[in-house]
């Protein structure tokens, strides 16, 4: 196998791949009807509810030919019965997007907003539910990739549970870096895409979930043909199969990436992240940038940079300096604010991390921004977001 081209990203996902991950694309061409392939799927899906510490007997792992976001429309547009509501506790971009579909559909949606540098007000998620007997359904983000904050789901999901609703939770950024067991967190239902946390290949995505519910939702109104939770499942069940056409290269990709999952191990990967977010942090204060986000409301895997207040900053040059390098940084997503974003996702460690910084550094002197940099973005600036691609 020839030598491939390796590159650090930095961005929230798709993230680094091993090249092990890359070379499972090719394969024999299958007829994805075969049994074969089917117990391909199989084994995925076991090993997927495995990563949650979720039992196969109460949960089952739906695959879905997409990206992230297609589970979010899945998720929402299938598990809400006739006559209920959609609470989405709100404090970032992904949250809005939630909102953003319940409105294509015309959901019942309430959407509770919290300041995006902030943590949600607990109690104004109670008080909600004590208001609104009519919801249904709560959604919240666990790793809100715009900022970096990682948001109490557990707590949340408790609330909902405490008066009858189901809690369901975009783990996109979290499923298979940070450890989640679904149970004690709470989670229904959750969700993640294989390339980000699983580092493989984009173009997968899993939902997983509680099959009781699941079957409930056989009997609520359908709202969409393709993105039918329900339908999705029954197929697997019955058939082991995708209602269409799969994705078959990525899935193979996506098995290997799990091999290289378990023989990594759950505490030893997230180890990993936390060391590369520690070197993100080191380098940064070595060079005098600053944090847009309060360090003990972050995740441990996206940290919000500030510009440096320098007439000689421009991100778009920094961008490309770095990537001709072989690095690639990503633009914030807080509005009014200008900030780029570092991510500890993907197949790196601190090693790759340090000699990023030696690129940034010679970056900022090559464009003559001043080292250590300026900051005069205010502390708790806030607001919502650009698009970013998921």
């Amino acid at each position: 196998m020839n030598a491939i081209k390796r590159k650090i990203l930095l961005n929230p996902g798709p993230a680094t791949t091993t090249d092990t991950v890359k070379m499972a694309q090719v394969v024999p061409d299958i007829c994805p009807r075969e049994k074969e392939f089917t117990a391909v799927m199989e084994g995925l899906r076991q090993d997927l509810l495995k990563v949650v510490h979720a039992d196969p007997q109460e949960y089952a792992a739906v695959l879905f030919c997409g990206s992230g976001t297609l589970n979010m429309d899945v998720c929402l547009n299938s598990l809400l019965p006739q006559g209920k509501t959609i609470l989405v506790v709100n404090n970032g971009a992904y949250s809005c997007r939630a909102v953003d579909i319940c409105r294509y559909y015309g959901l019942p949606c309430l959407d509770l907003q919290f300041p995006v540098d902030q943590l949600p007000d607990l109690t104004a998620v109670e008080r909600t539910l004590q208001e609104h007997p009519e919801i249904a359904l709560v959604y919240t983000t666990h790793h809100e990739t715009g900022t970096g904050i990682l948001n109490p789901v557990r707590e949340i999901g408790a609330i909902a549970h405490r008066y009858g609703a189901i809690s369901v939770v975009d783990t996109t950024s979290t499923f298979a870096m940070r450890p989640i067991h679904m149970e004690e967190e709470q989670m229904d239902f959750c969700m993640a895409s294989a390339q980000k946390g699983l580092m493989a290949m984009a173009g997968l995505s899993f939902i997983l979930g509680r099959r009781s519910r699941i079957e409930q939702s056989k009997d609520y109104p359908r709202r969409s043909y393709y993105c039918n939770l329900y339908l999705q499942y029954e197929q697997f069940e019955t058939t082991g199969q995708m209602h269409f056409t799969p994705p078959v290269q990525t899935i193979y990709a996506a098995v290997q990436a799990m091999k290289e999952y378990i023989a990594e191990g759950e505490q030893a990967k997230w180890a990993r992240h936390l060391r590369v977010a520690e070197a993100i942090h080191a380098g940064l204060e070595a060079l005098g940038l600053r944090e847009a986000i309060a360090r003990e409301l972050q995740s441990g895997l996206v940290v919000s940079v500030r510009y440096p207040d320098d007439s000689h900053w421009e991100f778009e040059r920094i961008h490309d300096f770095c990537y001709q390098r072989g690095f690639t940084i990503y633009p914030g997503k807080i509005a009014g604010a200008q900030t780029f974003r570092l991510c500890a996702l993907g197949a790196i460690d601190e090693s790759d991390i340090r000699e990023f910084f030696r690129v940034l550094e010679a970056a900022l002197r090559e464009c003559q921004v001043a080292i250590p940099a300026a900051c005069s973005l205010a502390e708790g600036q806030t607001a919502g977001g650009q698009r970013e691609e998921r």
